[in-house]
């Protein structure tokens, strides 16, 4: 019997996602700890946890630390101290290590949280990546733009995703990024030479320090080019063919990189580019399970509960994989205009009724839901098809034929 305590500060959907696979695995005891009251735990999964604890700061290690002391002395130990959000991991390492707890220290949760120390131990190991530069305020920009040359791309040292990352072309747009960022000493933000290619991830599962099983999928068009252009729609495919010559020649690197940075047992999502003139190039890595419904459409692609191998993964460091069956692909629908919310949703009914069977999931906008703010948008759908020519006509049908509008 394993006993896993999760970290979910609130019931979002990848979370309730996350505490699902754990509570289906068999000889598993999971308690919560969250900043939810106990009557806001979903209640699919009230009777059949093991254990709530609730926290004012989910991310605070001393609060995390007399939570795990309180599930340890009534079940007598802990096994496993979970959570899913990159935001997450060194404040859980911390704890493990405080605790005698097993899973990834905080040395290793900091080479993947921190990008300026991450893309230093890369770049040492030899791994192509980006020329970059620890900012602490406008001298040091000025410094890295006269070295780099514009474009170069300014984001938060600790970001996740694209938020407050910004494409920098020339000394106006630097002091307008630095006037968002707002770098000192104290909080650094990271400045990286601009990368042009077509952009991908990389998952890996590693077991024990060893990578098992990955995958690799392509964004159409890149997250930073989508926040750049609001009118852009984005898509993400996950092609049939599991190992496409560019990924084949890119997962040596991927796997390099992972042993650089130390992990042992987990699943990591990578981000990296192919340029132009047919290089390689890392961006980053999360030690996290991937976001815009990668795990989503890598479930439908194999035929299997991905989430579950996740959880299989974190707590029985096992993992085993059917082969792919399927290309599936995500459109992200984002909406046009100056307005706050939803006002019209155009072409998507007809997209939707053309593509019959092939849109197996969505969520999809509607008129007067708030605007996002997030670069998803308003709405998704997923297809799922045989080839993947098929998948990329399902997806370039619905972006083209699909209008969200504010007003």
């Amino acid at each position: 019997m394993k006993h896993v305590v999760f970290l979910a500060p609130y019931f979002g959907a990848n979370i309730r996602e996350c505490l699902r696979g754990l509570l289906e695995l068999e000889e598993v005891r999971v308690g919560v700890i969250t900043q939810e009251s106990a009557d806001r735990v979903p209640s699919a999964f009230r009777s059949r946890l093991d254990g709530h604890y609730q926290v004012r700061d989910a991310i605070d290690p001393a609060q995390l630390a007399r939570a795990v002391r309180a599930f340890w002395k009534e079940w007598g130990r802990v096994d496993r101290l979970l959570g899913y959000m990159e935001e997450m991991q060194l404040p859980l390492a911390r704890v493990r290590e405080a605790l005698g707890i097993p899973g990834m220290s905080h040395e290793v949760a900091l080479n993947f949280r921190d990008k300026h120390r991450m893309k230093g131990l890369l770049a040492r190991a030899g791994l192509p990546v980006a020329r970059q530069a620890r900012i602490a305020g406008p001298d040091d920009a000025r410094r890295f733009a006269e070295a780099a040359g514009y474009p170069l791309v300014l984001k938060p040292l600790a970001g996740v995703g694209t938020r407050h990352t910004f494409r920098v072309d020339g000394d106006e747009e630097l002091l307008a990024a630095l006037n968002r960022l707002l770098p000192s000493a104290r909080h650094p933000a990271q400045a990286e030479e601009f990368v042009s290619g077509s952009e991908h991830t990389f998952e890996t599962v590693c077991v024990r320090g060893e990578p098992v099983w990955d995958s690799s999928t392509f964004y159409l068009p890149g997250p930073l080019e989508v926040v750049e252009n609001p009118w852009m729609q984005y898509c993400v495919l996950l092609p049939r063919e599991r190992r496409l010559a560019h990924v084949e020649r890119f997962a040596p690197l991927n796997h390099a990189a992972l042993r650089v940075l130390g992990l042992e047992t987990g699943l990591t999502h990578m981000e990296w580019f192919h340029t132009r003139d047919d290089r390689e190039i890392i961006s980053e890595v999360a030690a996290r399970p991937p976001g815009v419904n990668i795990m989503k459409m890598l479930g439908m692609a194999h035929e299997v509960d991905f989430w579950g191998k996740w959880a299989g993964l974190m707590v029985h460091e096992r993992f085993e994989m059917p082969p792919r069956r399927w290309a599936c692909g995500c459109a992200f629908f984002r909406g046009q205009g100056r307005g706050r919310r939803v006002a019209a949703v155009e072409g998507l009914a007809e997209a939707l009724a053309d593509l019959g069977e092939r849109v197996v999931e969505a969520r999809l906008p509607k008129v007067g839901q708030p605007r996002s703010s997030h670069y998803e948008g308003e709405g998704w759908a997923l297809v799922r098809a045989e080839e993947t020519a098929q998948v990329v006509d399902a997806l370039r049908r619905l972006v083209t034929n699909t209008r969200v509008r504010y007003a």
